[in-house]
């Protein structure tokens, strides 16, 4: 009788969500303003930067990252990944490979999702996962070059030191707040009996995804670097195909399919969200608010760069510009670490794999840290 009870009530509940979100939609199309100039332009400026992210960044950068975060959810065993980045593991080790091995990878704050999502997976401790999360989209080679030689060597040096420091700190902060158990990362997908497969298949598997990533964010010439990808491509598909047994690129597919199709739909609303909100947000607004080194502008500067959407690299010309209108060195580098690091489809994602919860803490905590570190960057300069 209490199962029963308890399965109308769920029916119930779940019958007034479907009323509220047919009640809500239609609200939301009744009373759109299209009349508006600047609704409308929000509209097409969202879809212009889906276009942007579509083009520069889903098939070149994400799906290789499901592709990685699919073999590692399959190959590496999970032993190895709770060794070196567990909740147990030696916290001078795991801290530092966390901090730094995103260093070679050209990624956004949504294309490490997928990796993250799959280190996690395996049984990635909270604060290692966490801070190779924030460290990733903000210390990769590329963005560091490019860093040095724009902006300057001042915040290029700034940005590295304290991307590094700040996503560890990030990464024992989550981990002491909430004391995560050991094993405790398992969390969306199917666990597989381990695969055992040949080392001298998967080095050059891992290596070969890897290097796409690697060389897409190379600025070399494009005839060079699309070679080169293809040619990464096609060794990945010669392993799949030739090395690998078809149960084993099965399962492959199917952990990479199961990332692509929990985390895709979420970036593209995301980025849709963040284009659309952007127009609302004028420039002279941001600059008159961070062009001093205060506490304040700061804050204003990193809160901007969270929400925001930033393409690999496209953070550093953005910063340039407002530089050039009087933005503070502190505001400028607060940007730097929040901006690459996250974005309103990071953070929807993020409470995919993470909860709410958690996301809320992260979030708050990239914002405070990037906030204060600026601030005492720009007194010490």
């Amino acid at each position: 009788m209490d199962g029963q009870l308890d399965e109308a009530r769920f029916s119930l509940r779940a019958e007034w969500k479907s009323l509220v979100i047919i009640i809500g939609g239609f609200a939301l199309f009744y009373f759109m303003p299209m009349d508006s100039a600047v609704f409308t332009g929000a509209i097409l400026s969202g879809f212009e930067l889906l276009n942007e992210y579509a083009r520069a960044h889903v098939l070149t950068c994400l799906v290789p990252a499901f592709f990685i975060a699919g073999a590692i959810s399959v190959f590496v065993r999970k032993d190895v990944i709770m060794r070196y980045l567990g909740s147990q593991a030696n916290r001078v080790v795991s801290y530092s490979l966390a901090a730094v091995s995103g260093a070679v990878l050209a990624v956004c704050s949504c294309t490490i999702l997928p990796i993250f999502a799959g280190i996690r997976r395996r049984g990635a401790g909270l604060g290692p996962a966490v801070t190779f999360l924030f460290s990733g989209p903000a210390i990769n080679i590329a963005a560091m070059f490019l860093t040095v030689s724009v902006l300057g060597l001042k915040l290029g040096l700034a940005r590295i030191v304290a991307a590094v420091g700040l996503s560890v700190l990030v990464g024992l902060t989550m981990q002491a707040i909430f004391r995560e158990k050991p094993e405790a990362g398992g969390l969306f997908v199917e666990e597989y009996d381990q695969v055992r497969t040949a080392s001298s298949v998967l080095v050059p598997l891992f290596a070969a995804m890897v290097g796409v990533l690697v060389v897409n964010g190379l600025a070399i010439d494009p005839l060079v670097k699309y070679g080169l990808m293809g040619a990464l491509v096609a060794l990945v598909a010669g392993i799949a195909i030739f090395a690998l047994h078809r149960e084993t690129a099965k399962q492959w597919l199917t952990e990479t399919w199961g990332f692509t199709k929990m985390l895709l739909p979420l970036l593209f609303i995301g980025v849709f969200i963040a284009g659309f909100v952007m127009v609302f947000i004028p420039d002279s607004l941001v600059v008159s608010l961070v062009g001093e080194n205060s506490l304040s502008g700061n804050a204003v500067a990193a809160i901007f760069g969270a929400f925001m959407y930033f393409s690999t690299l496209t953070e550093i010309p953005i910063l340039q510009a407002l530089i050039g209108k009087g933005m503070a060195d502190g505001p400028a580098l607060a940007l730097l670490l929040a901006g690459p690091s996250l974005s309103l489809p990071n953070m929807l994602v993020i409470r995919k794999v993470l909860g709410t919860g958690k996301t809320v803490v992260y979030v708050l905590l990239v914002v405070l840290y990037a906030t204060v570190g600026s601030w005492v960057f720009g007194l010490i300069w």
